[in-house]
């Protein structure tokens, strides 16, 4: 049984309600106080499935469900008419929406709720950022269907990735990373494999067909929070689930890894407890050993107890003296990537030199030619202490090494980004137009410009990124989301699948 109201508040008494069937809809959507309030239909009827028109209820009726991307549909492909078709296809869009698994946006956004379908989840939130890419295709193909759209849209897939890159604001700068690992998916261990987020990401690398997934958990727990957060996925058939308790290749990687950190200090004893206890040095050895071709660590501790485990194991590529790191900081301007911001606290001007050239390979894989600035409190020689030494010291090393690359400093961050502004200081930089790779002479002055400019400049962040490791691993921070562990996926499998990083040096 349904009640459908748009009249006024208060008109339905509780006891009509107990002359409904099981499990009946209310829907009681006068504004702004409908028919029945969702707590006195709970007293008669528990087993009552309520919406309200207000949003401080479960399941409000909202138009901005479907108006906004009922109207982005209609005009991309110049609808003349919105007619039946393109309602229905509305309709269906939304309903599929909320069936689909559960947004970790939208579950941040509404306090970490179980938006899971059910009584108190029917329809999907009105601020789902899924709205748009769902609703808007839908709507357009069924007007071209339909014979009223008078630009048809010949590729709708490419269409509604346009609108997920214009949701997910990282997407256009990650667009050539994610064609590539698309190309060639490849194996990724998660060693947090028990964390929400992983489980979500993993659908979603599994939808987006980037990669391989295996997880390093306990089967018990994984199976239980995987039933609870409603994920449609299955150990065994979407992925690889290694239980660190119980998994056949333990002896091997015991006897590798002893093997590894014979000379660190370690005993066999507590080689052993390592391998059974620690994710990430279980996630390291799998990929040493050749079982999983790139890893991911970071949710659970400390960065620098996880980089210490991926140097002993993995170790570094051949010609890399040090393992560096960069953020990306996707900005209204265009992306920014910024070194050395997590790995080297205090780089000398050789560090720095292969800094620069170690994070230019990496952001060239984002389909962007390097524009380096070497940052320091001194513009071009007005400082003379050594911290502005040793960035002029790399950059001669930086143009010596590598000419043809677009860098120059040692310069002050605003020079940096407006030509107009260093042109006035320095009209003869080798720097054209504004910077998009900064080079700071610190981990203390990386990292506070990065999370500063985060969040005053209103920034999306991808990363941090590893560089310079043997084979693909990545440290994670606790704060990443899940759209940022899907675009640390992908660029591991891109680098996974280069060839590139084969061969470790120690």
């Amino acid at each position: 049984d349904i009640f459908l109201g748009l009249s006024v508040g208060g008109v339905v008494q509780p006891q009509w309600l107990e002359r409904m069937a099981d499990r009946p809809l209310v829907m009681a959507l006068a504004n702004p106080e409908p028919e029945i309030r969702p707590e006195r239909v709970r007293e008669v009827r528990p087993d009552a499935m309520i919406a309200t028109g207000r949003s401080d209820y479960p399941n409000q009726v909202n138009n901005i469900l479907c108006f906004p991307f009922l109207f982005r549909g209609a005009l991309d492909c110049c609808a003349s008419e919105i007619n039946l078709e393109m309602k229905l296809a509305c309709v269906r869009a939304i309903a599929d929406l909320a069936l689909a698994q559960p947004s970790d946006v939208v579950q941040s956004a509404y306090g970490g709720q179980n938006l899971r379908f059910g009584a108190e989840y029917l329809i999907p939130k009105p601020f789902d950022p899924r709205l748009m890419e769902w609703i808007a295709p839908a709507v357009a193909r069924a007007a071209m269907d339909s014979g009223v759209a008078q630009r048809p849209i010949e590729d709708l897939k490419a269409y509604a990735e346009c609108l997920q890159r214009q949701v997910f604001r990282t997407g256009m700068t990650m667009k050539p990373i994610f064609d590539l690992a698309r190309e060639r998916p490849l194996r990724v261990v998660y060693a947090a494999g028990e964390e929400e987020k992983v489980l979500h990401v993993v659908q979603q690398v599994l939808e987006q067909g980037i990669a391989e997934p295996i997880l390093i958990g306990r089967e018990a727990v994984v199976q239980r929070k995987i039933r609870e957060l409603g994920l449609s996925l299955k150990p065994g058939v979407d992925f690889e689930l290694v239980d660190p308790q119980n998994h056949e290749r333990y002896k091997e990687y015991c006897e590798a890894h002893f093997e590894r950190v014979a000379r660190r200090g370690y005993t066999p004893v507590e080689s052993r407890a390592m391998v059974r206890t620690n994710s990430t040095v279980l996630a390291a050895m799998m990929v040493r050993q050749g079982h999983a071709d790139a890893m991911l660590c970071g949710l659970l501790g400390r960065y620098q107890t996880h980089l210490k485990h991926i140097e002993e194991i993995i170790g570094r590529a051949n010609g890399v003296n040090k393992l560096t790191s960069m953020n990306v900081l996707v900005l209204h301007e265009g992306a920014l990537f910024l070194a050395d911001t997590y790995v080297q606290v205090d780089p000398d001007a050789r560090d720095i030199a292969e800094i620069v050239r170690l994070v230019a390979d990496e952001v060239r894989w984002f389909g962007v030619e390097p524009k380096v600035a070497l940052l320091s409190h001194s513009n071009f020689g007005s400082h003379d202490d050594a911290s502005a030494r040793k960035m002029r010291e790399a950059l001669q090393m930086v143009a010596a090494d590598l000419p043809e690359l677009e860098v120059d400093g040692e310069m002050h961050a605003d020079l940096a980004l407006s030509e107009e502004i260093r042109d006035n200081r320095f009209p003869g930089s080798r720097l054209k137009g504004a910077a998009n790779m900064l080079v700071m002479p610190n981990q203390d002055a990386a990292n506070i410009a990065f999370n500063m400019m985060k969040v005053v400049g209103g920034g999306i962040a991808i990363g941090p990124i590893l560089i310079g490791a043997a084979k693909p691993a990545h440290i994670v921070t606790h704060s990443i989301t899940v759209r940022g562990l899907l675009n640390i996926t992908a660029l591991a499998v891109v680098k996974a699948g280069s060839g590139q990083r084969s061969g470790a040096s120690g």
